[in-house]
């Protein structure tokens, strides 16, 4: 198990930066890593270049991974995080990883890919 906050930080982008080109990276520096889709689509009522994906933000007690996802499509992902998973969501999309296991990175990973999966059946990321 990590508690050390550079380590999840780093991690959580991995995974995030392991689906390059479907995601494009619209910022990275050290308070802040956000990836989206490569697909221009309508947010709301604006028009962007590629659909807000998630976000990985470190602050001093925990690494935030804002997961877009878990709020866009609820009924995947109701009932498949695990106790200890959902234990870090905070609001509708907020995780506060505090820690990492080899179980908890499994599990974020197969998050993210049920999330790239979502967004290309709707057309918001590239399909393979």
């Amino acid at each position: 198990m990590t508690k050390d906050i550079l380590t999840i930080q780093q991690r959580l982008i991995d995974f995030l930066k392991s689906h390059q080109p479907k995601l494009k990276i619209n910022a990275e520096n050290d308070k802040k890593f956000e990836v989206a889709g490569t697909i221009p689509t309508m947010q709301g009522k604006q028009k962007v270049d590629g659909h807000y994906f998630a976000s990985v933000i470190p602050k001093p007690k925990d690494v935030r991974l804002y997961f877009f996802p878990v709020y866009t499509h609820v009924q995947h992902f109701e009932g498949t995080l695990s106790e200890e998973l959902q234990k870090f969501l905070k609001g509708k999309s907020c995780f506060h990883v505090k820690y990492l296991t080899p179980e908890l990175e499994t599990e974020i990973q197969a998050m993210i890919d049920k999330g790239i999966a979502c967004y290309q059946e709707d057309g918001l990321v590239e399909k393979e």
